[in-house]
């Protein structure tokens, strides 16, 4: 429930501090006193956009604060809770600045908070009821939402619409996916060809390399084997030898150690020399015999190499990357094949659309259930307001393919007189009767209201005599389960509220303020009196004002 409002400079009010109790509260007022500002004020703190217009001239951010109570709302504790805005135990606080520049601060509990948040936490703590709703009855749209409100199914109605979408989105992705496959059946062609080619070729790893180092020495063996032999006769076979001289010199040198043991050095250096030359002789030999000379190898490399070098120049790379290349390819086919798994796209799609379907189902049910029981309560409470004899219905109409907001298409119809036969509101209601017919469904639907707060902006435009008892009735009989707050024109409507404030206009330096003050019983008289008689007000009208207060006492 609303316990306060306090409000700053906004558009013409400078500062107001109002405390709101249960009941039917009723504000009224002159043309232009600024009755709709209380509701702005609350719209913004439910997550309406800021306007730096709504700054009051002069001042240079407006602010605005409400205070509820949450006691046996344990949904918003719980969604305060979730969004870790908590505060004190059975209380939440709303604040909103505006600068002058249109930019806003929004908190909650003290807490920063966003306007998505203030929106979705509005959705626990007011029902505002705008003084053009039977305009937009004439929407698809709106008549939805009514129905989906009445029947408790929004929620259901939410997830079917985004059981849709995923739907909507799986079966996109199995159409591209189809068209992708048609698409790409040339590319998929391509590379197995080019991959079938490629591995025919059995290509090893490094085989480029190893292969040409192989190739060369082939092609070069006899040179390479002749000179091995002439490094071995230089160094070993020779009569004048490497080692042959080598040999006189350590015997020579052996003999004259004997006389100057200094040379033993020497010799011990020239035995190394010795070794090693007979190791490269081993080693020349053992390499002269290894090296294959066999021409038909070479032929067969020949080969090997012009296929790899052919393959190289077709696909344009070094002879080098081909198994790179090939390893590339199959990447791409395995990709490709991947992204156009037609088969399990469908199976998804079917799962999709099988979760929408329950959804959907679910929702039409409760629908038709609602549908029926709103047509007779909402053509009961035409005949109250002086439609007898009209009758309401809601026709729900198996759609060709399922869509976003279910199975079925929603109407509303309406034969405004006895004897006629239903056709679409749009169609034969007059802007009165619709008037009517938005009350009346407004009064039917907040009867099932799960937020504690009702508010109605002048939804009684266009009505008077009787038929504004009746509505005043209605009101004062909601604000026996809900608090409700009302900006009404008509006497027989403030009349029946438990609770009266009016709405004046005040100059302050030249410039107009508005001001919100509740009404006592003899200041309501008078209030009531005006609104029945005018500026003039005779003793008659005092009379029949209170005579009506007194009249809605009772019934309180």
């Amino acid at each position: 429930m609303l316990l306060s409002l306090t409000v700053k400079d906004f558009v013409i009010v400078d500062s107001i501090a109002l405390d709101f109790s249960d009941g039917f509260t009723v504000l009224t007022g002159e043309t232009g006193a600024g009755k709709s500002i209380m509701l702005d004020a609350l719209g913004l703190l439910l997550g309406d956009r800021a306007d730096g217009a709504q700054v009051r001239e002069g001042a240079e951010r407006a602010e605005i604060t409400a205070e509820f109570s949450t006691a046996n709302r344990p949904e918003v504790d719980a969604w305060l809770a979730d969004n870790e805005l908590s505060g004190d135990e059975g209380v939440l606080l709303l604040r909103r600045l505006i600068d002058r520049g249109g930019r806003s601060k929004s908190f909650v509990n003290g807490q920063a908070a966003t306007l998505a948040q203030l929106k979705s936490l509005g959705e626990f703590l007011v029902d505002i009821h705008g003084q053009h709703a039977h305009q937009s009855l004439m929407k698809s749209e709106t008549q939805r939402q009514l129905l989906d409100a009445y029947a408790g199914s929004t929620t259901l109605a939410r997830d079917a619409n985004k059981a849709w979408q995923e739907w909507q989105a799986a079966r996109q992705a199995r159409q591209d996916a189809e068209r992708m496959s048609r698409e790409s059946e040339v590319e998929r062609e391509r590379l197995t060809w080019q991959i079938g080619e490629l591995t025919e070729l059995n290509l090893l790893p490094d085989e480029w390399t190893t292969l040409s180092q192989s190739h060369t020495r082939l092609a070069n063996s006899a040179e390479l084997v002749q000179s091995a032999q002439q490094a071995v006769d230089v160094l070993s076979e020779n009569d004048d030898s490497c080692l042959s001289q080598l040999a006189h010199v350590q015997t020579r040198l052996s003999k004259l150690s004997n006389l100057d043991p200094r040379l033993a050095d020497t010799l011990s250096l020239l035995d190394s020399v010795d070794a090693e030359l007979r190791e490269v002789v081993y080693s020349l030999r053992d390499y002269a015999s290894d090296i294959d000379q066999d021409a038909n190898q070479l032929v067969e490399m020949e080969r090997r190499l012009d296929l790899l070098m052919s393959a190289a120049r077709k696909y344009r790379v070094q002879p080098a990357d081909l198994p790179d290349k090939l390893a590339d390819w199959q990447q791409q086919l395995s990709e490709l094949e991947a992204s156009v798994d037609v088969e399990a796209l469908s199976v998804a799609e079917a799962a999709s659309l099988a979760r929408y379907r329950a959804l959907a189902e679910a929702l039409s049910g409760k629908r038709r259930q609602a549908a029926s029981e709103l047509s007779e309560r909402i053509s009961g409470e035409m005949g109250r307001l002086a439609m007898g004899g009209a009758r309401f219905a809601i026709e729900l109409s198996a759609l060709a393919e399922p869509g976003a907001h279910g199975m079925e298409s929603i109407e509303y119809l309406v034969a405004a007189n006895a004897g006629t036969s239903l056709r679409p509101l749009a169609k034969v209601a007059s802007g009165g009767e619709l008037s009517r017919i938005s009350l009346a469904m407004q009064v039917v639907i907040s009867q099932v209201a799960s937020v504690p707060t009702l508010i109605f902006d002048e939804v009684d435009v266009g009505i008077g005599g009787r038929v504004a008892e009746v509505i005043g009735h209605m009101l004062r009989d909601l604000g026996q389960r809900y608090q409700v707050l009302c900006i009404t024109h008509l006497p027989q409507v403030a009349s029946c509220g438990k609770h009266h404030w009016q709405v004046s206009k005040r100059e302050r330096k030249g410039q107009v303020l508005s001001n919100i003050a509740p009404l006592d019983a003899e200041q309501r008289v008078l209030e009531i009196a005006r609104m029945l008689g005018g500026v003039e007000l005779t003793q008659t009208t005092r009379e029949h004002a209170a005579e009506m207060l007194a009249s809605n006492a009772a019934a309180l």
